[in-house]
């Protein structure tokens, strides 16, 4: 199954999570990411660098 982020999502995720629960940014973006089924918001990040370079949908 391929996993195509939502950036709106992870964005409010990531607000609530650092500001409601009081985590780091950093921990945030991870939460967040984790939510969409990645392992880490650099696994995230990554997906979207690779897809902005090759333009196809990567994995």
């Amino acid at each position: 199954m391929t996993r195509i982020p939502d950036i709106d999502a992870f964005e409010e995720r990531a607000a609530i999570a650092q500001y409601d629960g009081g985590l780091s940014l950093s921990e945030a973006e991870d939460v967040a990411a984790q939510d969409q089924g990645f392992k880490s918001a650099d696994a995230y990040w990554q997906w979207l660098a690779d897809y902005v370079v090759s333009k196809s949908v990567p994995y």
